[in-house]
């Protein structure tokens, strides 16, 4: 049976669905519930009906149902809003409105028959993390809601393809799967990705909730899910924080898990890229025998590998890590060791946004070439706007220059941007200090004392702790503070810190700081 309404035609016995001559994709279960409402539309079919009908009466979520009616809708150019065919009776179910023609015989203008397609081959998967992001399910009523999720998507894909350490399927790829009823592991093959990002908008009154989850495509493991919600006032503004908010905490998850699968992979089948994450991990930890290994890890990679920009990167980073923790052990050779890893990454590839920002942080710290270093950062802000780490040396510069406000502003975007990100407690540590500059005691304190928590073992942050203590009254607190300090680093004396530092700070913060330091107790 065919059955012709407006410019459409629905072939039943086909179970196809036509748009003048035009095959519309369908997926099975929409065919299904818009064949039941043409064939049963002289009634009002009720959400249990359908239930049994479609989906022989298993248990199914109202969104499950609501995402087929939409797409149901969509196929045939209506809406929840204008329901020119399908009408919504609240509390009663569903009815197909339009005029329908019934035809037994063939069309008269006869539709070639698709040609079975040939089965897709497996697409290999890429070495380094490899992600699809499929079009986000609208789950309101509000057709304006598909043109939000659409360009959330859009600008999640866009963002995410910045980063030259991710490969990312094409928008125009990933949005042939648009109503479909898809298998992830298929998806996967068919893409050649081991990552999949799904998700969902739903609008009520004056909010919106986004929905996303990420999924391994080789196991259908569940990785990462979580949802932002917010007033719906301008949603540009609103597809804007969203988007930075899904980057921010996506991608230190994708990194994690190629963390672990790297982890995984037995000794003989490592590869340049594995010996980089797995260093990676070690540099993670934090800790004085991990950062040997991390720089071990670094140059068995590059050893296999001598054009991995990434390793030399870290490598240079490894040696920041050193400094900044206290580690440092010949710091001459470390920094020529620096200076080689570092330069050797940006020759490498100088639009990579993380190789810039690791080796242009090294470049900056360890070997006090700022405007280079920084400069090399800012490049990586432009190429990723969403790379969180980014931000602290832009934080740092306004702290130099003493426009502390501005500061507080990059700090508080790095953490808004990436709130699980391995280098928060930098983040704080950054806000505490800027606090402490303007006075605001307390806030300092509380900043630091997260960061403390966080990483016990960055003295940074327990230096700005009792300076914030110090300054406040608290005196007491702040020199056993000062003591642990100083047994953990017995050179620290005021009379060489202040002169060390004297060309990174306003004469009148300097001065700031050298009373802090007295209060706190540090040897002259």
């Amino acid at each position: 049976m065919r059955y012709l309404f407006e410019r459409y035609e629905l072939d039943s016995g086909r179970r196809e669905l036509y748009r003048d001559t035009s095959l519309v994709a369908l997926a099975p279960q929409t065919f299904d519930l818009l064949d039941y409402l043409i064939r049963n539309r002289e009634r009002v079919v009720s959400k249990d009906e359908l239930i049994t009908a479609i989906w022989k009466g298993r248990c199914v979520s109202d969104a499950a149902l609501t995402t087929r009616l939409n797409a149901a809708r969509s196929a045939i150019g209506d809406s929840g809003e204008n329901q020119r065919l399908i009408k919504t009776l609240a509390r009663k179910g569903y009815r197909f409105i339009g005029t329908v023609q019934e035809a037994r015989s063939a069309p008269a203008l006869t539709v070639p028959d698709r040609q079975e397609e040939a089965a897709k081959p497996d697409l290999p998967i890429p070495d380094k993390p490899s992600l699809a992001v499929l079009p986000f399910t609208n789950l309101s009523s509000d057709p304006e809601q598909e043109y939000f999720a659409d360009g959330m998507v859009e600008d999640i894909i866009t963002g995410l393809s910045r980063s030259k350490s991710l490969f990312v399927i094409a928008r125009q790829s990933t949005f042939t799967y648009r109503g479909k009823a898809i298998d992830i592991r298929q998806v996967g093959r068919e893409l050649g990705v081991r990552y999949v990002l799904e998700g969902s908008v739903r609008k009520s009154g004056d909010r919106v909730r986004i929905s996303g989850q990420l999924i391994e495509a080789t196991s259908g493991a569940h990785l990462w899910a979580d949802r932002f919600e917010s007033h719906l006032n301008d949603i540009f503004d609103l597809q804007d924080q969203v988007t930075s908010s899904v980057i921010g905490a996506l991608f230190p998850q994708l990194e994690r898990a190629e963390i672990e699968r790297a982890k995984r992979k037995p000794n003989e089948n490592l590869r340049a890229y594995d010996y980089y994450l797995r260093a990676l991990s070690s540099f993670y930890q934090f800790t004085r025998e991990h950062n040997v290994e991390a720089l071990k890890l670094t140059r068995l990679a590059v050893e296999i590998d001598p054009a991995l920009a990434a390793a030399y990167a870290l490598g240079a980073y490894c040696y920041l890590q050193r400094k900044i923790f206290g580690w440092t052990i010949d710091a001459d050779q470390e920094l020529n060791d620096t200076r080689w890893m570092a330069r050797r990454a940006i020759e490498l590839d100088k639009d990579d946004p993380i190789v810039l920002v690791r080796a242009g942080q090294a470049i900056e710290a360890v070997l006090h070439e700022v405007d280079e270093g920084v400069a090399l950062v800012v490049r990586a802000h432009e190429l990723d706007p969403n790379l969180a780490i980014a931000r602290l040396t832009i934080g740092w510069g306004h702290i130099r220059s003493g426009n502390i406000e501005a500061a507080l502003k990059q700090f508080h975007a790095g953490g808004r941007l990436s709130p699980m990100d391995p280098f928060l407690f930098m983040m704080q540590t950054g806000i505490a200090f800027a606090h402490f500059l303007a006075d605001r005691y307390e806030d300092g304190s509380s900043w630091a004392k997260l960061a403390v928590l966080d990483r016990p073992n960055y003295l940074n942050a327990q230096f700005i702790l009792a300076a914030c203590l110090a300054m406040s009254g608290r005196v007491g607190e702040a020199r056993l503070i000062g003591a642990r300090l100083m047994e953990a680093r017995p050179a620290l004396r005021v009379s060489t810190l202040v002169p060390k530092i004297t060309r990174f700070y306003r004469p009148d913060h300097l001065e700031k700081i050298r009373q802090a330091c007295v209060n706190m107790g540090l040897t002259p």
